[in-house]
């Protein structure tokens, strides 16, 4: 469980069900979250983004040490 501790300009404070806190970009979250709600927190794996990624940074390198 997170809450929603308050805000801070453009950051939310989220508070744990151990009490630390964390902050997250008030951006990716909904625009009517106010102080006191509850959220929930899903992450997931962009494979397609994480293989580009990769081929970018590859190619960056062979382009680097190839001079």
């Amino acid at each position: 469980m997170f809450i929603i501790d308050r805000f801070e300009n453009e950051w939310a404070i989220v508070e744990t069900q151990n009490r630390t806190n964390f902050n997250l970009p008030r951006s990716v979250l909904p625009a009517d979250l106010k102080e006191g709600d509850v959220i929930d927190i899903q992450v997931s794996i962009n494979t397609e983004a994480t293989k580009q990624r990769s081929k970018k940074v590859k190619s960056l390198l062979d382009n680097f040490f190839d001079e």
